[in-house]
């Protein structure tokens, strides 16, 4: 699996990324600054990390969504490329209208850095097929502006966009206490109808590693096995 991790200017995640895909075995990874002449189509998987794009001026992700390089992470998806984008990833696929919605400021007002249960609802798409469905994993959050709301709120599968994980507590209730920002519907993940492009807020590459997770897993490096294991299927 051939991935390019696009570098934007205040980016901070992308190295941690990188560390996590290498450890996926048959990946090759690249780092990739955006504004580098580089053929995308060459990639099966393109990452937008986490970070503060261009210090979150305006809004979260509003700057770096309007670059020329996502006219081309845009043209990728469309010709079935995989496209995952982690917390302010995310954020800038939503601000690039690769996905929809809107991610807005907890609701606490406050930046929340925490380890957070989800509910994969969502386990036939390439980043998830791995996992079981309705299987409660543990990732960590850090963000300011993650409070996920939906261009409709009565939306979902079959409306531009499918739910992938949702904030629950340890047994896999939603609950207010265990919704980290206020999302609509615990919404913690979604992709675009296709299940190519994958938007997040929880950040898997911190999760790769047993010894830095409290709980001693590994659910975030199951994300990347599941997509070289889509690559590989479709080769």
């Amino acid at each position: 699996m051939r991935v390019a991790v696009i570098r934007f200017p205040g980016t901070n995640c992308d190295l941690d990324t990188i560390r996590a895909i290498n450890s996926v075995p048959g990946a090759v990874c690249d780092l990739v600054w955006h504004s580098d002449d580089v053929n995308l189509s060459k990639y099966d998987l393109v990452v937008l990390p986490g970070g503060f794009s261009y210090s979150d001026r305006l809004r979260a992700g509003a700057i770096a969504a309007r670059l020329p390089v996502m006219e081309g992470v845009r043209d990728f998806a469309e010709d079935g490329g995989l496209v995952l984008g982690i917390c302010n990833g995310f954020q800038v696929l939503v601000e690039s209208g690769m996905l929809p919605g809107a991610l807005l400021p907890n609701s606490n007002g406050r930046f929340v850095c925490r380890w957070v249960h989800l509910k994969v609802e969502e386990n036939r798409g390439p980043f998830t097929n791995l996992f079981d469905r309705n299987e409660v994993i543990a990732l960590p959050v850090a963000h300011r502006e993650g409070r996920y709301h939906p261009q409709e709120p009565t939306a979902g599968d079959g409306s531009g966009y499918r739910v992938v994980m949702r904030y629950v507590d340890r047994s896999g209730r939603r609950t207010a206490a265990a919704n980290p920002n206020g999302s609509y519907g615990s919404i913690a993940a979604i992709s675009n109808r296709e299940g190519n492009v994958l938007g997040m807020m929880p950040h898997p590459e911190r999760a790769c590693d047993p010894l830095l997770s409290p709980l001693g897993r590994c659910d975030g490096l199951r994300l990347f096995l599941s997509a070289a294991n889509y690559v590989r299927g479709s080769a």
